[in-house]
């Protein structure tokens, strides 16, 4: 299949594939590409990841990889590769069908697949594991997950996000009412999740001011023998009182430990 070696070539065909006008030509994966690794084993890693959706999907993949753009503000970790995959299955003679992924959800049910949203979960999850492979290899510590903040435990907010086409905006000095409202729904999302936690803190520290309480309140109560034997003395006179009809001052005489040994 030399002919979909050459981009011009594959992206023509994919063009010419197409009968609709709003047809879909190409399906983008973006994936970062660690910083830990150097730029050998980055390139290995994305060669890896396409040919595995190659191999899954049949279809031909495009990949280019970017370094970190040199200006101020940029991320020099930035490191990562954009994935553009066609359509379309690829074969000797040109494309063909449309690839699994391509398909709505009930023609896929028709065919014994899964809903569309399984692959692209699946998409995620290969990249983490082949990811963490490259780590491993390269004696490195450093590993990726490919679920969410929740599904992990953490309990923070995802990083700020700013979409490409904003942030290009505002990096040539122009303003964005888009990228404005992304942070201000970031820092609302941020300001809510720290009013919760600090509600839950003050419930917990509540919690624990009603048990040191009760404790307190239980120590307090708590009798020395001395104490118990002088309430069982007194309720042994009240028995014997009621039993035999004599008064207090005749019973004071009495040994309550005799009485009880009879």
């Amino acid at each position: 299949m030399d002919w979909a070696r050459d981009r011009a070539s594959l992206w023509n065909s994919a063009e010419r594939a197409e009968s609709r006008k709003n047809a879909r030509v190409a399906r983008e994966f973006l994936v970062v590409l660690p910083v830990e690794l150097t730029a050998r084993q980055r390139l290995g890693l994305a060669r890896e990841f396409s040919q595995e959706l190659s191999d899954r999907y049949r279809f031909a993949v495009d990949l280019a990889i970017h370094a970190p753009r040199d200006f101020p503000g940029s991320d020099p970790r930035n490191f990562h590769a954009h994935l553009l995959a066609t359509t379309r299955e690829v074969g000797a003679e040109g494309l063909g069908a449309k690839t699994a992924l391509e398909l709505a959800d009930y023609k896929r049910e028709e065919l014994g697949l899964g809903p569309g949203i399984n692959e692209l979960m699946w998409a995620r999850e290969r990249w983490a594991t082949v990811t963490n492979a490259a780590f491993k290899e390269a004696n490195i510590e450093a590993r990726v997950d490919h679920r969410t903040l929740e599904a992990q435990g953490i309990d923070r907010e995802p990083l700020l996000h700013i979409p490409r086409i904003p942030y290009e905006l505002e990096r040539r000095g122009y303003r964005s009412f888009v990228a404005e409202r992304v942070r201000a729904e970031h820092q609302a999302r941020v300001q809510s999740r720290l009013e919760r936690s600090a509600v839950q803190e003050a419930a917990k520290q509540g919690t624990a001011d009603q048990a040191a309480e009760q404790t307190s309140k239980a120590v307090s109560k708590f009798q020395s023998l001395d104490e118990i034997r002088r309430e069982a003395r007194e309720a042994w006179l009240q028995i014997r009182q009621r039993r035999a009809g004599t008064t207090a001052s005749e019973e004071k005489g009495l040994n309550p430990d005799d009485d009880l040994a009879r």
